[in-house]
């Protein structure tokens, strides 16, 4: 019987993705790495070895489908536990109610909705618990557990890390929609499979989105008797994203990145900024934007502004932490700060010289000098021998050997005179210079 809800009095359909939530393991879409035949997780459900966990993963990858997958298939008592509505009285309530069922041997699960989101104290409320086994937790976040759950409690549970779906994943899922009877297996839709590939990339890896664009996009889809037709116009309408949905994994995708990383290479604010909003709004994983900028601070900035790199990493978390669409404001400011820096390759270009001879001369050992010799074996063979620690002399400075013979005067690092890298040069030349006068 299809779940409804009332409205007014009136009875309302439940949204897609709730009519469509996996009721068994075989109805789960992805996770493979832990649900496939023969995984651990797989395993455990299956032969009701449960045991308190925890899902990490992005929204909308199945961790409270799984939870539910579980509550359908144990033998356990199971509560449902939201961290947004919920205080230390109500945990309190739910552990009495445990401890009841414990009394009467039957297990109880309690499945905890975006446990980050509880402070330390109530984390601390279920700890007890959890140690005498009146309960066995099942946490979600979309937080490294490790950041943002009680040290003490997460040594209790075992941490399953949930992956975003791919598009052949989210493929199926749309597939299935159209097919079965919880969704539109009782209509009559026509949408054709490029236009099913366009959600399921403006998706981009969450279930519950592609699910609810789906429906918004049949919904208003144009209906002519009893058939329903879905065009690509009408999926756009839907998303606001028109010609900006672009194939993550095709030409575009590295048409754009480019477009973002040579408009900031060249000190445009202002076009780089526009690549950026062009990613973004269609629908590009905002960590991945991050990621590069992260790479061209020190690729095209490097020690002209050694604070492009602090910035850019602050923008990665930033990401991470609030994701979109509140992240791009972060990024923004991390384009415009690269945009506006001054530039220098010369830290790129030293590791690619020194990459070069690291990789033909990959045998040549390391000078005994500047070896560890922290055995009296190795002592007595020469390592260490003739080291002379910089902090020991006035100027903190030596003229102890540090490259290969054969490498001796090989130079990888040459600054230039952009930004701070003007001093780095001076200090380097003041350095050769001593090293020099003191041969």
């Amino acid at each position: 019987m299809e779940e409804q809800m009332s409205l007014g009095g009136v009875s309302l359909p439940q949204p897609l993705p709730a009519r469509l939530r996996p009721q068994n393991i075989d109805e789960i879409v992805g996770q493979q790495h832990l649900l496939g035949p023969g995984k651990v997780l797989r395993r455990i459900i299956e032969q009701d070895m449960v045991s308190s966990m925890i899902f990490w993963g992005p929204p909308g990858v199945g961790k409270t489908t799984l939870a539910g997958v579980i509550a359908n298939q144990t033998k356990a008592a199971f509560i449902n536990f939201s961290a947004v509505t919920s205080g230390i009285k109500e945990i309190r309530t739910v552990m009495k109610e445990a401890e009841e069922h414990r009394r009467f041997g039957e297990k109880t699960i309690v499945f905890v909705d975006e446990i980050h989101r509880f402070n330390k104290a109530q984390q601390d409320a279920f700890l007890p618990f959890v140690e005498k086994g009146s309960i066995i937790l099942i946490g979600a976040t979309t937080e490294n557990p490790s950041f943002e759950v009680n040290g003490a409690l997460l040594s209790r549970c075992r941490v399953f890390v949930l992956k975003s779906l791919e598009e052949e994943d989210l493929l199926r899922l749309l597939r299935r929609a159209l097919e079965d009877p919880r969704g539109f297996g009782g209509q009559e839709i026509v949408i054709e499979e490029d236009v099913l590939r366009l959600i399921a990339a403006f998706a981009n890896g969450d279930a519950r989105s592609a699910l609810s664009t789906l429906e918004m996009a049949v919904l208003n889809g144009d209906l002519e008797g009893s058939v329903t037709t879905v065009s690509r116009e009408s999926v756009e309408q839907c998303t606001s994203r028109k010609s900006l949905l672009y194939d993550k994994s095709g030409e575009e995708h590295y048409n754009l990145i480019s477009a973002l990383h040579k408009s900031m290479r060249n000190s445009d604010p202002d076009a780089a900024v526009y690549w950026l909003a062009r990613m973004l709004e269609a629908g590009e994983d905002p960590l991945y934007v991050a990621r590069r900028v992260t790479r061209f601070a020190s690729e095209d900035v490097g020690l002209a502004d050694p604070r492009a790199l602090e910035l850019a990493v602050a923008a990665y978390q930033a990401c991470h932490f609030i994701g979109m669409p509140e992240c791009a404001v972060h990024l923004s400011q991390a384009v415009i700060y690269l945009s506006l820096a001054p530039k220098s390759n010369a830290v790129d270009a030293a590791y690619m010289a020194a990459r070069q001879d690291a990789l033909s001369q990959l045998a040549e050992p390391v000078p005994l000098q500047i070896r560890n010799g922290v055995t009296k074996l190795m002592r007595e063979v020469g390592y260490g021998k003739g080291y002379q620690y910089a902090h020991d002399f006035e100027d903190k400075l030596t003229d102890m050997q540090c490259l290969p013979d054969s490498l001796l005067g090989r130079e990888y690092y040459r600054p230039t005179e952009q930004g701070l890298e003007g001093r780095f040069k001076e200090r380097l030349a003041q350095i050769k210079a001593w090293k020099e006068q003191h041969k």
